[in-house]
């Protein structure tokens, strides 16, 4: 029986073969390890993704700079009817603050007057648009208004084309205020109104990050601009956040004068996550890492959208428990 003995030249190439074939299965199980992870990665994104959703989530203040604390107050209470919720001052930092509503902040939207020591003006920039109070009688508010010295800007009427019935006015520090005119509102304070250059992806973006959800959007090309609507619930029932692009502008000032709006989370943690996912697609960026804040022990994390308008999620028991 003979055998086959293979040549020198026949080994060396098996031995290339073999090697080629261990470099190959090793590529490819490479590969599809790291396709698996992307997979899983996917899944985990798109679950995570899901969490706004799902979170419980409510306006709770919008925080904002005034050159006077107490002329402010003043002007809100009397000439708005709000009502002084608290007022505290941090002299060891230099500054005061108060909050202001239509009820109490466990359960309604309201502003934080921030006045930091010495500084008697701000400039508000031209990306910051307005605030919007409802009220079931706007022609009598604005009158209110007038006799007690304030700034009206727009006349009470209906809007150009429609037959809601509104009305502008400035506080003291230049801070524009709609009034709207609605028989009945849980919720007075229920605008805050920023100026976006691309709207879409602004959308996109607050769907995701904040589960906002376009409640109205509406085009007017005859004045050319698109406003869209973000919120929790209807616009009549809740606050919500008010989107304008005006055609051909991408950015805007900001200013020094407005700081952020917050929102009420569950787990500032998993929200935190879910932002940095989203920034990673749209833009923007998270400026503060989640965790408690020195001294409250209040849980929050803080992002800016891709205009660089800025948000803070907060703890929702935590809060409760500072409101204590």
């Amino acid at each position: 029986m003979l055998l086959y003995k293979a040549t020198r030249p026949q080994c060396r190439r098996l031995f290339w073969f073999v090697v080629l074939c261990l470099a190959i299965f090793t590529i490819f199980t490479e590969h599809l390890h790291s396709a698996l992870n992307m997979a899983e990665a996917t899944q985990s994104n798109a679950e995570l993704l899901e969490w706004p959703k799902k979170d419980k989530r409510r306006f709770l203040h919008v925080v904002y700079r005034v050159g006077d604390l107490d002329r402010t107050i003043k002007f809100y209470t009397e000439c708005f009817g709000m009502k002084l919720l608290r007022k505290r001052d941090i002299p060891e930092e230099k500054y005061a603050n108060a909050f202001l509503g239509f009820g109490p902040e466990q359960s309604h939207f309201v502003v934080e007057l921030t006045y930091n020591y010495g500084v008697t003006s701000y400039d508000i920039g031209t990306g910051f648009g307005h605030f919007a109070i409802a009220t079931p009688d706007v022609y009598k508010l604005v009158e209110d208004i007038r006799a007690k010295g304030g700034n009206i800007t727009r006349e009470p009427g209906p809007v150009k084309g429609g037959k809601s019935v509104i009305a502008f006015v400035k506080d003291p520090d230049g801070y524009a205020f709609e009034l709207i005119q609605r028989s009945s509102t849980p919720e007075p304070l229920c605008q805050v109104m920023l100026r976006v250059g691309d709207l879409e992806r602004s959308i996109k973006f607050y769907e995701k990050t904040l589960g906002l959800r376009v409640v109205k959007k509406t085009d007017r090309p005859e004045y050319k601009y698109t406003i869209a609507m973000l919120g929790y619930a209807e616009e009549h029932e809740t606050t919500v956040l008010e989107l304008t692009y005006n055609y051909g502008v991408t950015e805007y000032t900001k200013g020094n004068a407005y700081a952020q709006v917050a929102i009420g989370t569950d787990d500032v943690y998993k929200s935190a996550e879910v932002v940095n996912i989203v920034t990673q697609e749209l833009g923007g960026k998270i400026t503060r890492q989640p965790g408690p804040v020195p001294g409250l022990n209040t849980k929050i994390t803080s992002f800016l959208d891709p205009d660089g308008w800025k948000t803070v999620l907060v703890d929702n028991q935590d809060f409760l428990k500072e409101l204590e």
